[in-house]
């Protein structure tokens, strides 16, 4: 989740600093960010592998058409499959990050509807759409993974079970 997070983080702040972008930087970042969000998706084996294929050719799509339609088809459709297949596994696990995943879910959706309709206006408003929502989601994904260790440090007997200074072992348990 932290990994994810960053990536998210890293493009949007990218695209809030990139002042006139072209749309071989537009391709690039998307490309890329599509790229690493797959391998973090991967890597958390939460979602099937077939989503990590499919956000990976939107990235790999992204990079090759090279052009303001076609990263933001690629990227559409790759954030749409993302979207849904996260509400889907929100709606089927009942565990601490069931709504996490809906929320996600919505903001990938959200950002993969609001897309074409910004294509027209070139590559600055792509990167701010499709940047916008990566801000969101990293900002979620990030206070998600860190209240999940959070959680687990305190049920494993972190700091919150520590004991006063100076006492016996015996005292905290």
């Amino acid at each position: 989740m932290l990994i994810r997070a960053t990536v998210a983080l890293v493009f949007g702040a990218i695209t809030i600093f990139w002042a006139a972008p072209s749309v071989h930087v537009l391709a690039w970042a998307v490309g890329l960010y599509l790229l690493a969000t797959a391998a973090a998706v991967w890597m958390s084996r939460a979602l099937p592998v077939a989503v990590s294929a499919v956000v990976a050719l939107g990235g790999i799509a992204a990079l090759v058409t090279q052009s303001d339609e076609g990263v933001a088809v690629s990227a559409m459709f790759a954030l749409l499959v993302l979207g849904l297949l996260e509400l889907v596994h929100g709606l089927r696990k009942r565990d601490a990050l069931a709504r996490d995943w809906l929320i996600s879910g919505v903001i990938s959706v959200g950002t993969a509807v609001l897309l074409p309709f910004f294509t027209s206006l070139g590559a600055h408003a792509l990167l701010g759409v499709a940047g916008g929502g990566a801000i969101i989601s990293g900002v979620l994904w990030i206070l998600s993974g860190l209240t999940l260790r959070h959680e687990a440090k305190t049920a494993a007997g972190g700091p919150a079970q520590a004991a006063a200074p100076g006492a016996s072992p015996e005292a905290v348990n």
